[in-house]
């Protein structure tokens, strides 16, 4: 029987994936349509993938697929091919490149079976997620930007609104998609009226939500086709304005793309206009923030004097300090600071 998983460390892994000679392209692409086995579709397409040295992950589930992966540029247009021809579903599948790509984002190809594609927290059984709002294209967009009657609602999280976004549109402040998805109908409640036009990264979050407005009751809502991804690469191929300011957050080795050369956001340590997401380097830690690049000497490109203290300590000892420790929330929130959310505090015996 075929392995159906990798077998080699993560460390020789990301090695040999460096010493490459061909470059990679990166695509992201998601599809929501009925998987009656996602356990045999995965282990099908794994071995699919797998032929062809793609890395990266990959979501399946029920209600679809999503993957954000790598391909040698020599392979992409194979990897489509064998992707359309792998389910009907699937045929003419929209692939979404990145827009600023050096190729180095995944090593290893994780293929897992989920219970959703996207973690949405609903439970209404009469949902219809393929009950969703028109698509907006290039130039729809930024005809709809100009538009009076227009309400753009970001629908990524606050750390991914917070280095980039339009211009006037509304960030639903919460940590998760979950969270956000009703809290956007109780915000929106008194703009029913009004043109809705949701976004996210790449399409899938947006597209999911916009099914769930029109199942709360919103009737004239919108979401842009294949997300900020699509937008900003149809945009400067037609020749339009991309409205789009910042970075996009990508949810890999790069942690963004650069779609204007706005900074938006600020250094969480020093307040200087920086918008580069890092991860504590402390192993006790790993939280995301923006830090600049004074701040990542003066740090050691730790979070705060405690990490850097944590992680300046012979292994055994940083050990030591992480046993038995509750895990805090690993993303940056302005309300509890970062000295408050560095190091979680210790098991209550």
């Amino acid at each position: 029987m075929p392995v159906l998983h990798n077998l080699v460390s993560n460390k020789e892994l990301k090695a040999r994936m460096l010493a490459e000679t061909e470059p990679r392209t990166t695509v992201s692409f998601y599809k929501y349509f009925h998987i009656a086995d996602p356990k045999a579709f995965r282990d099908a397409l794994y071995l699919e993938l797998t032929k062809l040295k793609v890395f990266g992950r990959v979501y399946v589930a029920h209600e679809g697929i999503n993957a954000q992966v790598s391909v040698p540029a020599s392979l992409y247009e194979q990897m489509k091919a064998t992707l359309y021809a792998f389910d009907p579903a699937l045929d003419n599948l929209r692939m979404n490149i990145a827009l600023d790509d050096d190729g180095k984002s995944f090593w290893v190809l994780r293929l897992k079976v989920r219970d959703r594609i996207v973690a949405d927290g609903i439970e209404d059984e009469s949902f219809d997620a393929s009950d969703v709002g028109g698509y907006l294209k290039a130039a729809d967009v930024n005809a709809m930007l100009d538009d009076p009657d227009a309400v753009f609602v970001d629908m990524r999280n606050h750390y991914e609104y917070e280095v980039g976004h339009f211009d006037n549109a509304m960030e639903i402040p919460a940590d998760t998609f979950r969270d956000q998805l009703p809290m956007a109908v109780e915000m929106l409640k008194e703009q029913k009226d009004k043109k809705i036009v949701m976004y996210c990264t790449g399409g899938i979050r947006c597209e999911k939500a916009s099914a769930w407005m029109r199942h709360n009751g919103f009737d004239n809502i919108y979401h842009i086709e294949g997300g900020i991804i699509e937008y900003a690469r149809r945009a400067r191929e037609q020749g339009l304005p991309v409205r789009f300011k910042g970075k996009n957050f990508v949810f890999d080795e790069r942690m963004g793309e650069r779609i204007s050369d706005d900074v938006l956001a600020h250094c969480h340590q020093c307040g200087t206009p920086c918008d580069t997401h890092v991860n504590c380097v402390n192993d006790g830690c790993h939280l995301l923030f923006i830090q600049c690049a004074q701040c990542a000497e003066t740090f050691q490109n730790c979070c705060s004097p405690i990490c850097m203290e944590e992680s300046s300590l012979p292994p055994e000892e940083q050990r030591a300090r992480r046993a038995g420790r509750e895990n805090g929330n690993k993303i940056f929130n302005k309300s509890r600071g970062l000295l408050n959310m560095t190091i979680p505090a210790p098991l209550k015996k």
